[in-house]
Parts: C-alpha cells; sequence; structure tokens
C-alpha cells in the first residue's frame, strides 16, 4: 500500500513538471514571436516605414499585451509623428506592465516629455518625479524637471483661484441685486404712504358728514332744498389737494423707474482677452 502511494506522488508530480515546462516553454514561445515583431517594427522605424512598423507593434502587443518593449516602442514612434494622445496612451501601458524600475523611468520620463508637448506642464512635473523615484541618478529628467516647475509658474493660476473669483464676482451681483430689491421696497413703502394719506383724508371728509345730516334735520323743508357746501377745516387737504399730490408722487416714482429701465438697457460690461 505504501509503495503504490509513492508510485501514485511519483507520477503526479512528474506529470505537474511536465506540465509546468510544456506552459513555460508555450510562454517563452509567445515572447519570442513577440519580440521578433518588435525587432522587425524597429528595422521599419529606422527606415522612416511607420505605417508598417505600427502594425508590427500592434501585432506583438495582440500576441503579448504585457510587452513593454513594444508598448514603450510604439508610444516613441507616436511621439516622433506628434502624436501625443497615443503615445501617452503607450507609455502609460508600458507604466502599468513595467517589471523592473528601469523600465518604469523611462515610461514616466517619456510621459512627462508628451505632458510638455501639450502644455501640461504641472502634470508633467508629477511624472518626472515618478521617473526620478525610479532613477534618481538620470540629470536629463532632473533637468526637464526644472524645465517643468518654471513653465508652471507662467501658467495661468490652478482651478482653485479661478472659483474663488468666480464666487467673488457672484457675491458682487448678489449686492447688485439686493440693493436694487430694497430700492424697489422703498418705492412700495412710499406709495403705501400716499394711499394712507388719501384715506386719512377722506375720514377727515366723512366727519364732517353727521353734524351736517343733524343741520339739515333741524332745518325746513326750503333749506333742505339747498345744497350746503363742506366747509374745509384747518389743516385739512381739499380733494383736489390729495388728487395733485397723488399725481405728484407718481410722477416721480415714473422718474425713477424710467432711470432703472435705462441703467439695464446699457447692458454688463464686456472684458475682452488679449492676443498674446
Amino acid at each position: 500500500m505504501k509503495n503504490l502511494i509513492t508510485y501514485i506522488f511519483v507520477f503526479v508530480s512528474i506529470f505537474s513538471f511536465a506540465q509546468e515546462e510544456e506552459n513555460i516553454k508555450k510562454l517563452n514561445k509567445i515572447k519570442q514571436t513577440a519580440n521578433n515583431l518588435i525587432y522587425n517594427a524597429n528595422d521599419l522605424v529606422s527606415e522612416d516605414d511607420f505605417v508598417l512598423a505600427e502594425m508590427e507593434y500592434r501585432k506583438a502587443l495582440s500576441t503579448q499585451p504585457t510587452n513593454t518593449a513594444g508598448a514603450y516602442n510604439l508610444g516613441h514612434s507616436y511621439y516622433k509623428k506628434g502624436n501625443f494622445d497615443e503615445a501617452l496612451y503607450r507609455n502609460q501601458q508600458a507604466v502599468k506592465n513595467a517589471t523592473n524600475k528601469t523600465e518604469k523611468h523611462r515610461a514616466y520620463h517619456n510621459i512627462g516629455n508628451i505632458l510638455m508637448q501639450n502644455k501640461k506642464c504641472r502634470e508633467a512635473i508629477d511624472a518626472y518625479k515618478n521617473a526620478l523615484r525610479s532613477d534618481p541618478t538620470d540629470d536629463e529628467t532632473r533637468y526637464n524637471l526644472g524645465l517643468a516647475k518654471e513653465c508652471a509658474k507662467n501658467q495661468e493660476p490652478p482651478q482653485e483661484e479661478d472659483d474663488k473669483k468666480d464666487d467673488n464676482q457672484e457675491n458682487e451681483e448678489n449686492k447688485d441685486k439686493k440693493e436694487k430689491e430694497d430700492e424697489g421696497e422703498n418705492k412700495d413703502d412710499k406709495k403705501d404712504q400716499g394711499d394712507d394719506d388719501k384715506k386719512e383724508g377722506d375720514d377727515k371728509e366723512d366727519k364732517g358728514k353727521p353734524d351736517e345730516e343733524k343741520e339739515k334735520d333741524g332745518k325746513g323743508d326750503d333749506e333742505k332744498k339747498e345744497q350746503q357746501k363742506p366747509q374745509q377745516q384747518p389743516g385739512q387737504l381739499s380733494p383736489q389737494q390729495i388728487k395733485n399730490l397723488l399725481e405728484a408722487m407718481n410722477n416721480q416714482e415714473q422718474k425713477v423707474q424710467e432711470k432703472i429701465n435705462a441703467e439695464k438697457a446699457k447692458g454688463a460690461k464686456v472684458q475682452t482677452e488679449k492676443d498674446w
């Protein structure tokens, strides 16, 4: 029984070893095929045949998607042709599949150069710093980092400052709106005061009516036929005076409204941009 178990264990070990060896051979074959395609692509690039070279690089990446050299070289070719978006994508792919610091350093260095071409200086600073983390001795990367920092100083302020300016502008607009609302409320108060004055005048006129009726009740029929005019009391506004006062207030309010409409018609000032 022990011998049988031993035989089974040996057989399984041999089978596993053979299977693993077979997998290694397959991987090596795939890697070799991808490398051959990359070599052919490199030769085509040296002959300025970018179209065929791109096809060979793509075949290599299709055969072995994790091939760092294929992604890096294809990205470098795109960079030379000015296709910075594709170049950036391929170098990011190379960073993802990098297996050592040297590969990461080269890819990050190229990413920094691509970002500088796209005027993204702040992002380029981060890329160069990542490249130096993988290889602190590269003076070229350090020099490019210095250029990126100078470039970032001359660019527009960060988005946070722009948002702060927008908030200040919005606060000013709200302040102007509040002032206009307060001005409108003051007008309404004046109008209501005029209405109260009119009502007060009406009340004063009504006060004379009971006495008038009492007088009429104490007189004869001939006197009842005569219309007695109400006597104006001291300090009391006549109906004509009240009418004139309301008309003057309405005219003043109309002038103020016309002035506001004229201000609105002018519109907001437009600030033009400079040509650099």
